[in-house]
């Protein structure tokens, strides 16, 4: 009880500043808003040391904590990572200020003239599992679009993400924005999760940024509203009329360029059609690239595989394990998708247009792709500088969440005189 109750109070006190900071981000210039990005990635650019040594602690606790390669991996910081969250915050840093566009505008008979313009969501909540760079993605988000956030990281990346979060507030200061726009919960304690999810009067919206479990976890018990972002069970369809060459390509840098990314291949469908013309070839490439193939029972004669059970089709993974079937064309594909799927990327492979057409059309997962891996499921590859997440829910964002997403709208009413009659 004591425990909750310490939770609630610093949950509490941090909500009640990031309360405050976002009174004044709201309208903070928008030159201000990149000239602490900026600063922030030129201080993670000179403590890159300092960070690297921290991620080593996490490394041991994380190891220590029994994570699987899959987790390590999303866990671990080196000089290439760290460069990526340079330019991550230097893009974000250059991108359009969402806060005051004009989404709309137009004159009424009565004489008003309104505008539809878009404004900060207010205070967000961040929880998420392993990955240190989110500090930097969520936080430089949240900053964009006016927003101040509170930040709780996962306990194995506590040190790391601690090391990224002083230079986001060195950021801050560097720009005279309060130090509060971007807070990080400074304890591993779960009940401050409990108490940031419980937490309607400072926080508007819960961002959580993990597996089924976390997720589950805030879906079930938030009353603060959520930001659904499920887990990434994502299927490639090698269509009969895929290139072949093309379908080699994108399917092994679908499930090994990084396997515990929620954009990476979970499970592969194949056209008996394609099948029959060209053979096992598709898995037998993911075999060689050291890809454990749990596979249905009219593919486990390919050798080097494994017999799958039903719990394999729509199981998020993140290892060298992946799922694969045998589908009565498209139309077999969208069914299978459609029981197992999590809404999150799937992707066709065909040079045939009209299937194309049918895949996108019969689908409703947030991204679909055409011949293209579905590794693209990023939001610093859509263009956006970085992402807070990929949404799965159909309220108010889907699909990679950018600064734009982390904003509401207003309607701002002119009349000169107006009255109703």
């Amino acid at each position: 009880m004591r425990d909750e109750l310490d939770a609630k109070t610093l949950i509490d006190t941090m909500g009640q500043a990031a309360r405050t900071a976002a009174a004044e981000l709201a309208f903070a210039p928008a030159p201000r808003k990149r000239a602490a990005l900026i600063a922030a990635a030129e201080a993670v650019a000179a403590r890159q040391d300092e960070i690297l040594a921290a991620n080593a602690e996490d490394m041991i606790f994380g190891r220590d904590k029994g994570l699987s390669p899959a987790m390590l991996d999303r866990l671990r910081l080196d000089e290439t990572r760290l460069r990526g969250i340079v330019e991550g915050l230097r893009a974000v840093a250059e991108q359009h200020d969402p806060v005051g566009e004009v989404i709309a505008e137009w004159d009424r008979p009565t004489g008003l003239h309104i505008q539809r313009v878009r404004t900060p969501l207010g205070v967000i909540g961040v929880i998420y599992e392993s990955r240190p760079n989110v500090t930097a993605d969520a936080g430089a988000l949240c900053l964009k679009a006016g927003n101040a956030v509170i930040l709780r990281g996962g306990s194995e990346s506590f040190h790391s993400s601690r090391a990224i979060h002083a230079c986001m507030v060195a950021g801050l200061k560097a720009a005279d924005l309060p130090e509060a726009a971007i807070q990080l919960v400074p304890t591993r304690d779960r009940a401050a999760v409990a108490a940031m999810l419980r937490a309607v009067a400072h926080i508007d919206v819960i961002v959580p940024r993990g597996g089924k479990g976390l997720v589950g976890l805030v879906q079930a018990e938030a009353r603060v509203p959520v930001f659904a972002h499920l887990e990434g069970i994502c299927h490639i369809y090698a269509d009969a009329d895929a290139d072949l060459e093309k379908a080699r390509r994108v399917v092994v840098n679908a499930k090994t360029r990084r396997t515990g990314i929620c954009g990476a291949m979970e499970c592969l469908l194949i056209d008996r059609a394609f099948y029959a013309k060209h053979g096992a070839v598709l898995i037998e490439d993911l075999i060689a690239k050291g890809v454990e193939m749990r596979v249905s029972a009219d593919l486990a004669h390919i050798p080097g595989t494994k017999p799958a059970a039903e719990e394999d089709f729509g199981r998020e993974f993140l290892d060298m394990i992946c799922a694969a079937k045998l589908v009565d064309g498209v139309d077999g594909a969208i069914a299978h998708i459609r029981r197992y799927g999590s809404s999150h990327t799937e992707s066709i492979l065909t040079e045939n247009d009209a299937t194309a057409a049918r895949f996108f059309e019969r689908l409703d997962s947030a991204i679909l792709m055409r011949n293209a891996s579905t590794q693209f499921a990023d939001g610093g590859e859509f263009g956006m500088g970085a992402e807070i997440g990929i949404a799965t829910g159909k309220l108010h964002a889907r699909g990679p969440v950018g600064a734009e997403q982390l904003t509401s709208f207003k309607y701002l009413v002119r009349g000169d005189g107006t009255i109703r009659a």
